[in-house]
């Protein structure tokens, strides 16, 4: 069984090293290596459909235009309502600054 502890360092060493990336090709680089194309497309569609319900979208406009289903579209309008501010801050964020 895994130390939750280290585990928790692991993490922190993780966010860290994410963090220092400076390029959108050395993340991209990074997570194909880390994850399945599968995960890096399930990572892709819950922040495009943040991006429409932070735009006002509804669950059934999100689920129109992104394959995601309605428990997942659930978890992140919490995660953008009462979350660590993923979505609703550094999200939010980058998409006014891409409007500019």
């Amino acid at each position: 069984m895994s130390d939750p502890m280290a585990i928790e360092e692991q993490k922190k060493q993780l966010f860290a090293f994410l963090a220092s990336l400076e390029s959108a090709e050395a993340v991209a680089a990074l997570l194909s290596d880390l994850c399945t194309d599968t995960e890096i497309e399930y990572m892709a569609q819950r922040v495009e459909s943040a991006r429409l319900l932070l735009e006002g979208a509804t669950y059934q406009q999100v689920m129109d235009e992104v394959n995601v289903s309605s428990a997942t579209l659930s978890r992140i309008n919490r995660c953008i309502k009462r979350g660590q501010g993923g979505y609703s801050g550094y999200l939010a964020a980058y998409l006014k600054e891409q409007k500019r």
